[in-house]
């Protein structure tokens, strides 16, 4: 791995009697885009807080390029551009005011901060609504706005919280193409988010928390092959019928789990599993590829949690 720009060891967080992230440990490469994946009270947005120094830390130590993380120092915050989960925009101001009021924040002024307002406002495609006030904007433009604001002091680490929630497919698509972007610039990027796709598409690796700990860690490729293979097989059939279609598959490599009214099927190569599936005549199959949300369900549990 190259320069590590942010190193976590035995990180706890605790509001009063809870726990909600739990001693653990990890490590972001300079450069790359990690991804925080869990349910909601998983500990996600809690430990991002920790690494940009808006919530202070109960025990363990976080470095962010060579500074420890606590909420008093100012030379983290000003490498940092956060693109937060709740839209917190200006809605009295326009959209330029919005970023020149932050601007100034960052000490950004006259010709300078109108050329980097400018610059932004292209980049993510809302240099038409600059004279716009915030509620005249669809929430896809909003979320893209955050994108811009979040970029006004050039960090070098992006911190994107949960950045497409309730976007159509279009607005989550574009936003995605601006993140790969400025990945690809050579900015750091962590990203929390409970969409598999958009970990996927984004996430060079990753950890997946639950209950403020870490169920497993690394490139998404190689968890979906450690953890579930390469195929899944779903068949929507009663319960009773579950031996006889395991007994079926005797001799090949899988593992399987009955969710509801549906018995899951996870092969290393599910082409022989799929011919003797096709032979019993069951009237509900589906073969598909294994995916990142089957990794995601299997360690953190299909029940919903409140």
């Amino acid at each position: 791995m190259s320069d590590i720009i942010v190193k976590a060891e035995n990180l706890t967080k605790k509001f009063k009697n809870f726990t909600a992230v739990d001693s653990i440990s990890f490590e972001i490469a300079q450069g790359e885009c990690f991804g925080f994946l869990g349910p909601n009270g998983a500990g996600k947005t809690t430990t991002v807080k920790m690494i940009h120094c808006v919530s202070p830390i109960t025990s363990g130590v976080i470095m962010v390029d060579g500074l420890p993380s606590n909420i008093d120092n100012r030379a983290i915050k000003k490498m940092v551009g956060v693109i937060p989960q709740e839209t917190n925009l200006d809605v009295d101001l326009t959209v330029y005011e919005n970023l020149l009021v932050f601007a100034e924040f960052f000490d950004i002024k006259g010709v300078e901060a109108k050329k980097r307002i400018n610059e932004l406002l292209k980049f993510v495609e809302l240099d038409g609504k600059s004279k716009n006030k915030i509620d005249e904007l669809s929430t896809g433009m909003k979320r893209r706005l955050l994108i811009a604001r979040a970029l006004i002091n050039k960090p070098k680490i992006i911190i994107a919280d949960e950045p497409t929630t309730g976007l159509d497919p279009q607005a989550r698509h574009l936003i995605w193409q601006r993140l790969r972007q400025l990945k690809n610039s050579g900015v750091t990027m962590i990203l929390t988010t409970q969409y598999m796709e958009e970990a996927e598409q984004l996430c060079d690796r990753l950890m997946i928390m639950h209950k403020g700990k870490i169920l497993e860690e690394g490139i998404p490729v190689s968890l979906i092959e450690k953890e579930i293979g390469r195929d899944v097989i779903e068949i929507r059939i009663s319960e009773e019928k579950d031996k006889m279609i395991l007994d079926t598959l005797n001799g090949i490599n899988f593992e399987s789990e009955r969710v509801g009214d549906t018995l899951y099927i996870y092969c290393r190569d599910g082409s022989d599993a799929v011919k003797k599936i096709i032979n019993l005549n069951l009237p509900k199959v589906l073969h598909r590829p294994a995916s990142l949300e089957d990794v995601f369900l299997k360690l953190t549990g299909r029940s919903l949690i409140e």
